[in-house]
């Protein structure tokens, strides 16, 4: 019995077929955590430009003032390496800003829109997170790594603010 001549070829365009679909999955996870990301970046920065809103009421305190203007501007303008610091500090300075309730009485709907935010940071945060892991454990199967199917994309990460955000959120 003969092997057949047109086995070898199959076998190639199959394996081809395969490496493609798996390279644009990979693309595609890829793009889903750079869409979630720009997704949560967009809400951080609502975040912090409805804190600067909360200074320029003449009510709150000076130092609190200071404090929370200092956060959000470091926030906005916060290098992606030292993100999560400026974040959790913000986070910080809007959970001590709310602890004063005659501030919150006085202004119930900027602190309304700031719960819709923390709401909406908790979506994008596990949006973020499920995306970041999902491409890491495609990225980390025998066949991605084998035939470099990732091409130069950095290795997708989690920022540690997403963790504290959270945890402060629910509070």
């Amino acid at each position: 019995m003969e092997f057949p001549i047109f086995v070898i070829p199959l076998f190639v365009l199959l394996l081809i077929w395969y490496l493609t679909f798996s390279a644009t999955r990979l693309d595609r996870l890829h793009q889903r955590v750079e869409t979630s990301w720009a997704n949560l970046d967009a809400i951080l920065q609502r975040r912090a430009s409805l804190a600067l809103e909360l200074t320029h009421f003449p009510e709150t305190d000076p130092a609190a003032n200071l404090l929370l203007t200092s956060a959000a501007h470091h926030a906005r303008a916060a290098d992606i390496s030292v993100r999560s610091e400026a974040e959790s500090a913000l986070t910080t300075a809007l959970i001590l800003l709310r602890q004063e309730g005659w501030l919150v009485e006085k202004y119930p709907e900027i602190f309304e829109e700031l719960d819709q935010l923390t709401e909406r940071l908790r979506v994008g945060i596990a949006l973020h997170l499920e995306a970041v892991s999902a491409a890491r454990a495609r990225r980390t199967k025998p066949i991605y790594r084998v035939f470099r199917l990732a091409g130069k994309a950095p290795l997708p990460v989690k920022y540690a603010f997403e963790d504290e955000s959270l945890v402060e959120a629910q509070r």
